[in-house]
């Protein structure tokens, strides 16, 4: 595994302020994934989608509900059912699915929290960064625990999920709406993601996008999706992030 040294982190940097044509990054907010991020959620998703969707005599491997990530739940049921069907659920589908879905993840282990993530937000914390939840997802199972387990990680009035946003990743809507909250433009702020789709949707809003591997899809996938820079996990990230926040303080473009 290749750490991920300063001056690889200093050339993320400079390559993004390049892109985005700033002299720096004015760091004040961190937008931040939950699925798969926060949480070592992705597995359970993926199966309860998987055991949903065979039900209804539908077979798709494994990894393509991973790379489905980041969706809202309509839109995730849509594309299968254009791929199985040719057309659109119906809202009652859409309904009764996702309902169906959330049942057989409520019925599987509570997961845990990823290794890293609470140390990822102590570091912002201290540095006094903002911090906003972003996810694609609308259920209560991991947002009810939020505060529990991330306390004061999360203010209530920053958190974007499925039911503030009518198109969801991989659009720039979540992220945007992210940057909208929080009062601050896209070089204020970071993205944080570990899926293709959520990558797409911060490159797509502007923002300095880390990419972070923690399920079965490659850092090769993060980077084509328009990743700045990525990690091989979320405590190597945390490993990493104050050195980050150092780049970012000192990094210029004249």
């Amino acid at each position: 595994m290749e750490i991920v040294g300063k001056s690889r982190l200093s050339e993320a940097v400079k390559n993004y302020l390049q892109r985005i044509n700033r002299e720096r990054v004015d760091l004040q907010a961190a937008l931040i994934d939950m699925d798969g991020t926060l949480y070592d959620s992705m597995p359970r998703h993926a199966e309860a989608w998987r055991l949903m969707t065979s039900e209804l005599g539908i077979t798709l491997p494994i990894d393509d509900f991973f790379r489905f990530e980041g969706r809202t739940g309509a839109s995730t049921i849509n594309i299968i059912f254009q791929r199985a069907f040719g057309r659109n659920a119906t809202e009652r589908e859409v309904h009764d699915l996702y309902e169906r879905k959330k049942e057989l993840f409520n019925a599987m282990p509570s997961v845990s929290v990823m290794p890293g993530a609470q140390r990822m937000i102590n570091i912002l914390k201290s540095a006094g960064v903002m911090r906003v939840l972003v996810t694609g997802s609308g259920q209560n199972t991991l947002l009810n625990r939020l505060n529990t387990d991330f306390p004061e990680g999360f203010s209530d009035d920053l958190r974007v999920t499925s039911r503030d946003v009518k198109i969801g990743k991989p659009s720039p809507e979540p992220y945007l709406k992210a940057m909208s909250m929080a009062g601050v433009l896209a070089w204020q702020c970071i993205v944080i993601e570990n899926a293709p789709l959520g990558v797409e949707s911060g490159h797509a809003a502007g923002i300095f996008t880390i990419g972070v591997t923690t399920g079965p899809l490659k850092s090769d996938e993060l980077m084509a999706a328009g990743a700045d820079i990525t990690f091989d996990s979320m405590t190597e990230f945390a490993d990493r992030l104050p050195d980050l926040i150092t780049v970012f303080n000192s990094t210029y473009i004249h």
